[in-house]
């Protein structure tokens, strides 16, 4: 491998190969000559005068691409369609004259374009289902167990930690609705002419409206396609793009919000994504376990957020039926933004995959921070005996002060329960207030949300999908 060059991340870090092959060359010029060939088939089946043997040779030829002398072509005509148009003339002397006839580049182009958005959109569903699948499993084992729950990352009331899992899986539902959508209503270009009235065709079928109608969808369903758009400039409109990156750019705002949370559970050391066996954490604190992984999801996220205004402004800067400025821009940020999903979904079933949870500091913090939120109750089973519910509160609010105080200013544990077990006025034991505060009675619904959000709405997906679970993360780096 070069050294003196430039290099993606996306190729030698972190992008699996099949994404990397959909926005390959190969793909790319290779999807061309069956747009080629779908046009003579079509073009043939209405009348015009192509012959079999014609339609055979483009296809005996339609994987073997001579690329020297297209990039020696395109080099001399400053043209990559007209290059391999020529270029494939020379492997199909009998074919040469009507390969692309007809035609413009955008039937290649933006035809090939679209088939790849869709191919590519296809391969991060499976992985958004996969990632669905892991947290799925991680949420229903661990529905019960309490945790500190926190707004503002200030300790609130208890959650469990299956049910903060269900949050990271909605989010992930939602990108899986719009996901579905956007595939079920894909349209191809078809084949539009140079402004999108389809002047040429109409010109080679000498005025017949119903076959060059009928050329569009022909040609639609060879490619494995159902519609077409009704009308365009001599591009589909690039509003297409811009939905497409906008569901790339929500699945990277689910995978952030997940990987933020890790990254703080990791530092309350509650719950922590893998750590290999040799892995270093740190070149200087050799004690170190840095949450990389999740580090370079939010990395990536914020890569793809901002990525997707590239389509958005393209989408609202174009002229008429078509200028050419959004080319060198979709060449990246389309590639690009496929390309980081996927890296960011490889990482993500890595890491749900493996999630390591520690019971006993989750605990831990729980006794730290449980009398605060008990007070209610005790308060309410003080009454129960015949106490002041108003003597109480006040006596509640200034023995919670003075434990404050303890935790805050001295470094003491928090030493609330035995303040309130001291005062004669709740006529409380220790064990009683203990008793009060098993954490269970403070998780409210969580273990029933988990079971009745994962029976309602992931087991039917998982179900429907079953045939694609399983992916293994192509983690290089």
């Amino acid at each position: 491998m070069l050294k003196n060059t430039y290099e993606s991340p996306f190729n030698t870090r972190y992008a699996s190969k099949e994404m990397q092959y959909l926005f390959s060359p190969d793909m790319k010029f290779k999807t061309w000559r069956r747009l080629w060939i779908a046009l003579a088939k079509a073009e043939k089946e209405l009348g015009l005068n192509i012959t079999e043997e014609q339609i055979d040779e483009m296809i005996s030829h339609k994987d073997d691409i001579n690329y020297e002398e297209a990039e020696e072509r395109e080099r001399e005509v400053r043209h990559d369609v007209m290059a391999h148009v020529y270029a494939y003339g020379l492997q199909c002397p009998k074919a040469k004259p009507i390969i692309h006839l007809g035609a413009t580049s955008c039937y290649v182009g933006d035809n090939t374009d679209i088939i790849i958005m869709v191919e590519a959109l296809k391969l991060i569903r499976k992985k958004v289902i996969n990632v669905i699948n892991s947290l799925s499993k991680f949420a229903y084992k661990y529905r019960e167990m309490p945790t500190l729950a926190f707004t503002h990352f200030q300790p609130a009331q208890l959650t469990t930690v299956g049910k903060r899992a269900t949050l990271w899986i909605q989010d992930l539902l939602l990108d899986l609705e719009d996901i579905d959508y956007q595939l079920s209503k894909t349209k191809l270009l078809g084949c539009k002419g140079t402004t999108g009235t389809q002047a040429s065709f109409l010109e080679l079928f000498e005025g017949d409206q119903e076959k060059v109608k009928k050329l569009d969808m022909m040609i639609a369903k060879q490619m494995g396609f159902e519609k077409v758009f009704p009308v365009s400039g001599q591009t589909y409109t690039r509003k297409l793009d811009s939905q497409f990156l906008n569901i790339l750019s929500g699945i990277a705002q689910s995978a952030y919000k997940f990987s933020n949370d890790i990254r703080l559970l990791q530092h309350l050391k509650e719950i922590e994504e893998p750590f290999e066996k040799h892995q270093i954490g740190s070149s200087a604190m050799a004690y170190k376990r840095n949450p990389m992984r999740c580090e370079r999801i939010s990395s990536l996220s914020r890569y793809v957020i901002v990525n997707a205004l590239n389509p958005a402004i393209t989408a609202s800067t174009q002229w008429f039926e078509r200028t050419l400025d959004d080319s060198a821009n979709r060449r990246i940020s389309i590639s690009e933004g496929f390309l980081a999903v996927d890296s960011i979904l490889n990482i993500y079933m890595n890491v749900a995959d493996g999630l390591v949870v520690y019971p006993k500091v989750i605990e831990q913090r729980i006794k730290q921070e449980l009398p605060f939120m008990a007070t209610e109750n005790i308060m309410m089973d003080a009454v129960k005996r015949g106490g002041d519910r108003q003597e109480l509160h006040e006596h509640i609010r200034v023995h919670s002060m003075a434990a404050s105080r303890t935790v805050k200013i001295e470094g003491k544990p928090n030493d609330l329960i035995e303040r309130i077990a001291k005062d004669k006025m709740f006529g409380l034991t220790k064990e009683e207030i203990m008793s009060i505060m098993e954490p269970k009675n403070f998780i409210g619904r969580s273990k029933e949300q988990v079971e009745e959000f994962l029976e309602k709405y992931i087991n039917p997906v998982i179900e429907k999908n079953k045939d694609i679970l399983n992916m293994k993360s192509e983690l290089t780096v």
